[in-house]
């Protein structure tokens, strides 16, 4: 049996999606469903049960779960704009931790989700060595949740067997259920329907126009093959980056969306709240190096790839992954 917890949410839903293609059907989904897309997302998916997440974690602290093959740790408040700090540490750092001690106890195999948000404003580079966390300085409380953790599991010595991925911009289809916090490929393709344009922020900092705010963007079928290497892996651990390793900008994302399309690129440039100015990231670009060592050799898909196929395929026909 493999545990994947956020199992009807974006990555978690796409990772069982592609195991399922390899044959894999005992699987158990922690998730709570609170929202209709979510139980699309699981609709199309074969799995053995699906509990909640609290439901869970009593069965890990009472130690009454049978012994997995592998805990997948995608579930996570991701909202990079939540200011509760005991409800983020409640369910990023707290709750990671008690699936990581227990599946250091058991001898399980634990991928779990980390974050580039915890690279904060990249003053410090895109290293996944953990000998420099320390360092790292997140510009927001979902990303501090995260980098909390990944500064325990060092202190355990936990790295030699459990694995962390720092997911950069990942984009496509499943993300339905997440609100504000979708990619700008989703809302913008409903933006440029209605429309016929899209709005980008403004740039307040010297040195990058408007629009060319930087991102590593990295499509959903790629995150999901990164993560899967991990699986196939069990004698590799410790922080990787999940990323293209190409940064690119928002107007490149803007123009690969319209190309999609099939329309001609109109961009207007808005003003960014001041409420976000000054925790914004300008620049995010993965190391790729450490990964490529560890055996990892297909290169990402570009942003036009990535974007057409998501338009063409998923968008277009108001479908998701599993429904091909």
């Amino acid at each position: 049996m493999i545990v994947v917890t956020g199992g009807a949410g974006f990555i978690g839903s796409a990772l069982i999606q592609e195991l399922n293609a390899r044959g894999h059907k005992d699987l158990l989904v922690v998730d709570d469903i609170d929202h209709e897309e979510k139980e699309k997302n699981l609709a199309v998916l074969k799995f053995s049960r699906r509990v909640g997440k609290d439901t869970f974690l009593e069965s890990v602290l009472d130690r009454a779960l049978p012994s997995p093959e592998a805990i997948l740790h995608l579930g996570a408040c991701s909202s990079t704009t939540e200011t509760d700090w005991n409800f983020l540490k409640k369910n990023n750092l707290d709750y990671t931790r008690h699936l990581a001690e227990f599946a250091l106890e058991k001898g399980i195999r634990f991928i779990y989700a980390s974050s580039a948000a915890t690279y904060g404003d990249g003053d410090q580079g895109y290293s996944d060595d953990e000998s420099r966390i320390d360092t790292l300085k997140p510009l927001n409380l979902y990303g501090e949740s995260k980098h909390q953790f990944d500064l325990w599991a060092r202190q355990q010595g936990a790295f030699s067997t459990l694995v962390g991925l720092k997911y950069f911009n990942v984009y496509g289809p499943n993300e339905y259920h997440k609100m504000d916090m979708q990619s700008l490929v989703r809302k913008g393709y409903y933006q440029i329907q209605e429309t016929g344009g899209l709005r980008l922020f403004k740039s307040h900092r010297e040195g990058y126009g408007d629009g060319e705010q930087e991102r590593d963007f990295l499509y959903i079928k790629d995150a999901v093959a990164m993560t899967l290497f991990f699986l196939e892996r069990p004698d590799i651990g410790g922080l990787f980056n999940i990323g293209s390793g190409k940064a690119r900008n928002w107007n490149d994302l803007a123009r690969a969306l319209f190309a999609a399309m099939g329309r001609e690129p109109r961009i207007e440039y808005i003003d960014m709240p001041e409420a976000i100015r000054d925790r914004y990231q300008y620049h995010t670009e993965a190391e790729m190096g450490k990964l490529q060592r560890a055996g990892y050799a297909s290169p990402a898909r570009s942003v036009e790839d990535g974007v057409e196929d998501y338009v063409k395929n998923y968008l277009k026909p108001g479908k998701r992954l599993g429904e091909e």
